[in-house]
């Protein structure tokens, strides 16, 4: 690309050099500072018109036919062409300043909306990842969360209706009603009656469709203090998925079919939380439907439980990238859709055993053998 502008116009030079003079090389020379404009710096831009009005006017000069009307009406436009090339490029400029600071401020408002949770939580490891089908994107209206409460570790994945700033608000609105809910609800299914409260709530201040069209897919899931089993509640979203130790894994399929978040009036029956046996070394892997329906060229979905079932990961970190970077290979890069992925993971009993039994010395202090600490 750097070195398309001047090979045009060293092509340009040859073409009117080699051709009958009823040939003009003209447009070749008007076409290397158009090229230049948009990718490359003013600078840059601003040489490459001048390289070419010189060569056109070398040209003419060397052919004797810089008097002609013709020649001058070439030159002119190589000119005029060269001058616009210039404002092109100034354009260029200030949009894509502009488009740095979109970006700043969409990937500051992603770190606020939907923050990070941290890699321990609970005794549990926990990786949390969020991949924009577009590049440049930073947070549609896929989420997450992860809330350590009275009750146990609670959890949230979802997925709500639509895109754009509109989607944020509600992605926003979710989150702040789980973790309310999650610290003060004794029951996640309580939990999930507060966020359809929540959603119904914000549906009243919404004109439009979203006033009565929106809505949230999600799963709840609560993993209570030294239980072994982890309870779920699935709001019309993809299943979660359990690995375990041996490489062997589990669909979490609901007992019940019931409608998503923010859809309570078109039908209501209460929540039923399933229980699963969650033993030490097993995973918990949530995502949305960026996931399962990714696509290959052919059209076939991606489908995580076969892909991963017989595999072994050292934790959810490593099981994340190695999700994201298998889908890109089934998909060629070409997602559309967006994807949030959660992964918990309850340490081995190794691991646990390890952990209770190193001594813990604080930064300049004794060991708790030394009976300087209280």
């Amino acid at each position: 690309m750097r070195a398309l502008p001047p090979l045009i116009i060293v092509g340009g030079v040859f073409y009117d050099l080699f051709t009958p003079p009823a040939y003009t090389a003209a447009p070749l020379f008007s076409a290397a500072p158009l090229i230049a404009a948009p990718f490359f710096s003013t600078l840059t831009t601003l040489l490459t018109g001048i390289a070419a009005v010189l060569a056109s006017v070398g040209l003419h000069l060397y052919n004797g036919t810089s008097d002609d009307i013709p020649s001058l009406t070439e030159t002119l436009t190589v000119l005029t062409v060269s001058a616009l090339a210039m404002l092109i490029n100034r354009v260029v400029r200030r949009s894509g300043e502009r488009l740095a600071s979109v970006r700043v401020i969409a990937e500051a408002a992603q770190k606020a909306v939907l923050p990070a949770p941290a890699e321990r939580i609970g005794g549990l490891q926990i990786a949390a990842r969020y991949e924009a089908a577009q590049a440049d994107a930073f947070i549609g209206g896929d989420l997450f969360a992860v809330q350590d409460t009275p009750y146990g570790v609670r959890l949230v994945v979802g997925d709500v209706r639509g895109k754009g700033l509109d989607a944020v608000e509600a992605v926003a609105v979710v989150i702040g009603a789980f973790r309310e809910a999650a610290e003060l609800e004794p029951t996640l299914e309580g939990v999930a009656r507060r966020l359809d409260r929540a959603l119904d709530r914000e549906g009243t201040r919404r004109d439009g469709p979203d006033a009565f069209e929106g809505f949230t897919t999600a799963v709840l899931a609560e993993i209570p203090r030294g239980d072994g089993l982890v309870r779920v509640v699935n709001r019309g979203h993809p299943e979660p998925l359990l690995l375990y130790g041996d490489g062997g894994l589990d669909r979490l399929v609901p007992s019940e079919a019931a409608l998503p978040l923010g859809m309570a009036e078109l039908a209501a029956w209460p929540d039923r939380a399933d229980e699963t046996p969650y033993p030490a070394g097993a995973t918990l892997l949530l995502y949305t439907d960026g996931l399962s329906e990714a696509r290959d060229a052919r059209g076939v979905f991606y489908d995580p439980a076969a892909r991963l079932a017989g595999r072994l990961f050292p934790g959810p970190e490593e099981l994340l990238d190695a999700l994201v970077a298998d889908v890109r290979r089934h998909t060629g890069g070409g997602s559309t859709d967006d994807m949030a992925l959660l992964a918990v993971s309850r340490p081995a009993a190794g691991q646990q055993e390890r952990r209770r039994t190193m001594p813990v010395v604080p930064p300049g202090g004794a060991s708790p053998e030394g009976g300087d600490r209280p």
